[in-house]
């Protein structure tokens, strides 16, 4: 029995444990894959933060490094396993969560190993990148060519001499685009044209700015969720590239041929691979038994609290408190919250139940 356990060993399942450890509560942190790295190991070769390393940062330590530096994915992979064996953090690897259900005034959850865990509270951490969204488009199973989405894109070097198109019209869209037209004939569809907002001004980083103005710190995530335009952050690279003519962008195209698509005016074109940077979905069907999912299988939360089940917390999901809650930096200011309304709960509950039932903490002495 736990007092708290962490499902997902990402970089919102570490800053978890640290606060957790911080605050003296016994948990444990249970991981489906082989590292506690999260999903930055499934992510292409190239990618890169467009964040500084100032800003990319897990509570307790700095990411390593000159501060203004744009991190790579393997600086982010080296930096979450440093930061989970520098704080010594309770992690069980390869640990699919397969159930969660209630018993009495506790959770038990069963896992892929065919072991079960029991605690008074959960918090979810799997974060909001795990489950590509692929969209279905009509004629897409008569496609002789190649559909993948980004989250299976590793490297450009596969698609020398093709004719590829990248639908989406976000960050990760644009850098895949530009790093694949030097080996391909690429274009990027999209339903809206790009919209870029530049990396730097006066001289500092956008991120700098937000810092100092409170901007990353105000609990307006449903305000950003809803508002907030699609728009990459960029130096200029890449409208340099779209310029010189190196890749174009189309309105997106209607339908897929058995060669090619369809694009908007009806003209077909031959394609050779599809790659879709089409955003990705939280997947939480372990929770089924809980009554915590809406019909849409979407998390009933605010701020990461559940509404429907006392004791289940989320952390690291798209806009849970601010626009930066799924990014290194907002695991952190998260989790702080989170967890002082976790020990608040968990407090209340003890003092509403039997003298009989004792907290975890009382039944250490």
């Amino acid at each position: 029995m736990f007092e708290t356990l962490v499902i997902g060993a990402g970089q919102a399942g570490l800053a978890a444990g640290y606060t957790l450890q911080r605050a003296g509560l016994d948990f444990l942190i249970v991981e489906a894959g082989s590292s506690p790295t999260g999903s930055w190991g499934a992510y292409y070769e190239s990618l890169t933060l467009f964040s500084p390393a100032r800003f990319s940062s897990l509570p307790g330590m700095p990411f390593p490094g000159p501060p203004e530096r744009y991190p790579k994915r393997d600086e982010v992979i080296a930096y979450l396993q440093s930061y989970a064996q520098r704080f010594h953090l309770p992690i069980q690897l390869q640990t699919r969560v397969e159930r969660i259900e209630r018993v009495g005034q506790h959770f038990r959850v069963d896992t892929s190993t065919g072991k079960s865990y029991e605690a008074l509270s959960i918090i979810i951490a799997t974060g909001a990148f795990h489950h590509p969204n692929l969209p279905l488009f009509p004629g897409q199973d008569l496609f002789r060519g190649q559909i993948l989405h980004s989250a299976a894109y590793r490297r450009p070097e596969p698609f020398r001499g093709q004719r590829v198109l990248i639908v989406g019209a976000g960050e990760s869209a644009v850098q895949i685009a530009v790093e694949v037209a030097r080996m391909a004939r690429v274009a990027i569809a999209s339903r809206a044209p790009l919209r870029y907002r530049p990396q730097r001004v006066l001289g500092r980083d956008i991120h700098f700015w937000a810092w100092l103005t409170g901007l990353d710190r105000l609990p307006l995530g449903r305000f950003w969720e809803q508002h907030a335009p699609t728009a990459i952050i960029e130096t200029g690279r890449y409208q340099e590239a779209f310029a010189t003519g190196a890749l174009d962008r189309r309105p997106l195209f209607q339908r897929f041929t058995n060669a090619g698509v369809v694009w908007e005016d009806g003209s077909l074109e031959a394609v050779d691979s599809v790659i879709f940077a089409t955003g990705y979905r939280p997947s939480f069907g372990f929770l089924a038994d809980l009554g915590a999912l809406d019909a849409q299988g979407q998390a009933l939360q605010h701020q990461g609290i559940s509404l429907t089940a006392p004791g289940l917390y989320y952390l690291g999901l798209n806009f849970q408190r601010t626009f930066a809650s799924a990014t290194l930096r907002g695991g952190g200011p998260d989790a702080a919250f989170i967890i002082r309304h976790l020990k608040r709960w968990l407090r209340s509950s003890t003092n509403a139940s039997s003298p009989g039932n004792a907290s975890l903490a009382e039944s250490k002495v």
